[in-house]
């Protein structure tokens, strides 16, 4: 099982990870829970300690905030299995943390891990069940959720009782603030004040002395010794604070229901899945919370900043965590699935043939898995095409991705020129003369039919010609095909891995896609004058044939 729950902040996604580690655990497995931050790691610690009081289950708690003896003592209770439940940071992913028995492995709060720790993750993942969970889905995550890699579950309904963050966007008001931060302390409740920078610390404690002289501080940051941070926790969670000065270092999972006021400095130097984030750590009981976003004065912000606000003022409903993720995925380039600074296979072959391969890859990893028992249908296979230049919907064009996503199924289900060309003409109609990427797109899609004809299972095309790929390096017509290569000797030969290649200047990528085209359409019309014939492998490079190859490179 590799399966990523979204759930909004405070909808119980916690309880199922306790669920699911109960489970397992009384089954005779062990079960690693890791987190990004210590903070999450020290209240999840807590959160499974008292949960499983008095049940035959040993918890461990494995971060900075333990020391070094017992860290030791630990790694060799894992190791010899005699700790059931270990819940910790990036310190599980160490070499020398070895499980007897893995059985469940919980990553909470995903989008905080980098490359290098998802690699380990996965190496540590590679025969365990594997539950994730979030309320942000980071593009990536969320795309292999939607395409089929990866299960999904969201959590939609609130916890009883729960209101909605009130969320305010404004400049900074010094009289706003102090109204806010002495309004929270009059109704019995307490204040986060997030800063983007340890830098700014100072600075900002600074300013609340001279505004709100009256309320007790507490600053808390990555930086302070691991025994400094713990007291500053326990302190605020008892209360022994008014106001809780840090960084975003309370961003993931803190559960301190008291605090019910939160306010950001400098919100535009913050991603929006972090504003989201930071605006879950109020809220989480029955009394309504306020956040107030603020930013500097005379300071002109970027198209994404201001975006990204007025999202998180939109958005303020109980409940738009996925919806927040979908508008990040669209922010972001969608994970660079429906951008021109696309990369890799995305790249190459643009959305709607990508979209396809990945559904393919997904079906026939299943079934060599024996899930659908069976193989798959011979016809359904898309061939990769790869030629350098932006084949997508720009959102200059189609601003909604909403529509833009449907426009992308629409195409991907093309068939003939006659619908291709009355798709052409409907988007001129809705949205204007067509860019040049939608050009290259509708292209490509008749580049990619002729290729199925042909039997062509991959084209690259550079400045310097094209490589063609055949699907089982067969051919319906192998005897036109040789005639066509000493046709054109000089500038098509045969290579001795069965694939064709094709030599030409094409500098200019309008260039590329037409002579790509032409090439296709012309052993597309070999092909179907060889369909009576059986099909035949491909026959092996002549000398005659190679010294035309090399004719033609010098």
């Amino acid at each position: 099982m590799d399966r990523l729950i979204c759930g909004d902040v405070g909808f119980g996604k916690t309880e199922i990870a306790l669920r699911a580690a109960f489970i397992t655990a009384f089954g005779g497995a062990q079960v690693a829970v890791v987190v990004p931050t210590t903070l999450l790691a020290r209240q999840h610690f807590r959160s499974f300690s008292e949960r499983f009081a008095g049940l035959p289950v040993r918890i461990a708690q494995l971060s900075r905030l333990v020391g070094a003896k017992d860290v030791k003592q630990i790694k060799e209770e894992i190791a010899d299995g005699r700790i059931d439940i270990v819940v910790g940071t990036h310190a599980l992913l160490a070499k020398d943390v070895r499980f007897a028995h893995l059985g469940l492995l919980v990553v909470d709060e995903e989008q905080h891990f980098g490359v290098s720790q998802k690699e380990k993750l996965k190496q540590l993942k590679a025969d365990v069940h594997v539950l994730t969970l979030t309320a942000t889905p980071i593009p990536r995550t969320l795309q292999l959720a939607l395409s089929g890699v990866r299960e999904m579950s969201i959590i939609a309904t609130p916890p009883i009782d729960r209101l909605a963050v009130r969320t305010f966007v404004m400049p900074y008001d010094p009289v706003v603030i102090r109204e806010a931060v002495l309004r929270e302390r009059d109704r019995g409740g307490q204040v986060f004040y997030v800063a983007p920078r340890i830098a700014d610390l100072d600075e900002v404690r600074e300013l609340l002395r001279q505004l709100v002289p009256e309320i007790r501080v507490a600053v808390a940051h990555g930086r302070l010794p691991p025994t400094e941070l713990e007291t500053v926790m326990n302190a605020f969670d008892e209360r022994a604070y008014d106001l809780l000065l840090s960084t975003n270092i309370i961003e993931s999972g803190l559960d301190i229901p008291s605090a019910n006021t939160l306010i950001v400095h400098r919100a535009d130097m913050f991603g929006l899945a972090q504003l989201y984030q930071l605006r879950g750590r109020i809220g989480r009981s029955k009394v309504r919370a306020y956040a107030y976003l603020t930013l500097p004065e005379k300071k002109k912000l970027l198209p994404t900043a201001l975006r990204r606000l007025d999202v998180m003022q939109t958005l303020d409903t109980l409940g738009a965590g996925f919806q927040l993720a979908s508008h990040d995925l669209d922010i972001r380039g969608a994970g660079n699935l429906l951008g021109d600074e696309q990369s890799g296979h995305i790249r190459e072959v643009g959305i709607e043939l990508y979209q396809n391969m990945l559904e393919e890859a997904v079906a026939a990893a299943r079934t060599q898995g024996g899930v659908d028992g069976g193989e798959a249908p011979a016809e359904d296979w898309s061939p990769q095409i790869t030629v350098g230049t932006p084949v997508l919907i720009p959102e200059a064009y189609v601003a909604d991705l909403g529509v833009r996503l449907g426009l992308y199924r629409r195409v991907a289900q093309l068939t003939s020129a006659r619908e291709r060309d009355a798709f052409g003409a409907e988007l001129i109609d809705r949205f204007g003369p067509l860019p040049g990427e939608v050009e290259n797109l509708l292209q490509i899609i008749a580049i990619k039919r002729d290729c199925r004809d042909a039997g062509v299972e991959r084209v690259e095309a550079g400045p310097k010609g094209a490589v063609v790929t055949l699907r089982g390096n067969r051919f319906d017509n192998p005897a036109g095909l040789v005639e066509l290569i000493q046709r054109n000797a000089g500038t098509l030969k045969l290579r001795p891995d069965q694939r064709l290649v094709y030599l030409r200047n094409w500098d200019d990528e309008k260039t590329r896609l037409k002579g790509v085209a032409g090439l296709m359409q012309a052993l597309a019309k070999l092909a179907r004058a060889g369909d009576n014939a059986p099909p035949a492998a491909m026959p092996a490079p002549t000398p005659e044939l190679m010294k035309s190859g090399a004719a033609g490179r010098r």
